[in-house]
This record gives C-alpha cells, structure tokens and sequence, in this order.
C-alpha cells in the first residue's frame, strides 16, 4: 500500500499550478488590497496606533430589567491621556467587555483636558465637590512625586503631573471620584487662562 502512495505523485510534465490560498479578497486581488467603492483597488489602511494610553478603572456587569427579562451589559470606566497635559474620562456600556472599551475609548478622547502645569507641578490648590465626591488638589514641590489614591492618582499620573498631593474626602466610588478629579483639574484650567 505505502509504494502504491507512493507512485501515485504527480509527474514533471503536469503543468498544472498548485492552488494557493489568500487570505481574503476576491482571485486576482493582491493581498492588502480591497476595492473601494468605485471599484479601484487602493492600499487597505491599518489601524492607526493609539496616540493616548488607556487604564481601565472599573468595570462592572450591569444589568436591565425589560418585559422579557434581564438584559446584561458591560460598564466600562476608561481613563486616556498622553502623560503630557492631556487627560480624559470615557464611562460607556456594550453588549462584550471589547465593544464597551472601544465606545470609552472613543467617548473619552471626545472630552479632552489640558491640564496647566507650572514648575513641575499645578498651579494653585482646588477643593472641590462634585455629587457625592469631595476632593482636595495641592501642589507639591519638585521630586515629592505623586501623593495620591485611586482614582485621582491614575488620573493625574496620564495627565502627566510630575509632583502634586491629593485627598479624597468622602467617597468610595470610583467613578465619581474621576469625574470630580477632572472637574477640579479643568477648574485649575480656567483660572490659569484669566
């Protein structure tokens, strides 16, 4: 059997091409390419590289009440920036944890801060409350670092701030605690612009 195998090869003189497999796309249709919508062929663009680093703060599996039952979803709460003055918040819900990161990423990159930093550091204290979030905002000198918790720490540290000191005062959810942390920190904005 093993020689009968071995005989039944194809010989030289087949001219026949070997049958290749591309990934996607029609024959004839080299590989990275697709046609647009006219019809011509154009160079298929790849993701652009995220300009902004991501940390996840929290991420819940929420649920709503409908007629037919339950109806689970993701809660995803994002925080962007490029660690050189920008910040930013997303919170958005989807079906799979992916969809929900996708729609925070791009939710926050919509609601951008500039973030004033003066001497390695911002510029004035603010005490602020935003629902059920108190936070304090101090500046620091140089070489203190970063002296804060939670939530308010990860957002200072993408905002790119060398040197502050923070406290939360009274809440535990974190979600609040970002939002009254970008409040206060787009409050320092205003009042270095006047």
């Amino acid at each position: 059997m093993t020689q009968e195998k071995t005989q039944s090869r194809p010989k030289s003189s087949d001219t026949r091409k070997p049958f290749v497999r591309r990934s996607g796309g029609k024959p004839g249709e080299k590989p990275g390419q697709r046609p647009d919508r006219d019809g011509r062929n154009r160079q298929h663009k790849q993701e652009n590289v995220r300009e902004f680093e991501q940390k996840i703060l929290d991420l819940a599996r929420v649920t709503r009440v409908t007629a037919g039952g339950k109806r689970m979803s993701f809660r995803c709460t994002l925080v962007i920036g490029d660690k050189k003055g920008r910040v930013g918040l997303g919170i958005a819900k989807g079906a799979d944890v992916q969809i929900a990161v996708e729609k925070a990423y791009r939710q926050a990159k919509k609601k951008l801060i500039h973030v004033p930093i003066v001497n390695e550091t911002i510029p004035h204290a603010v005490l602020l409350k935003s629902g059920s979030a108190s936070i304090l905002l101090k500046p620091a000198p140089k070489g203190i670092g970063l002296k804060a918790g939670g939530a308010v720490r990860v957002v200072l540290e993408y905002a790119g701030v060398p040197n502050a000191v923070s406290k939360i005062l009274n809440s535990n959810n974190k979600l609040n605690i970002a939002q009254a942390a970008l409040e206060a920190i787009a409050q320092l904005g205003e009042t270095s612009r006047k």
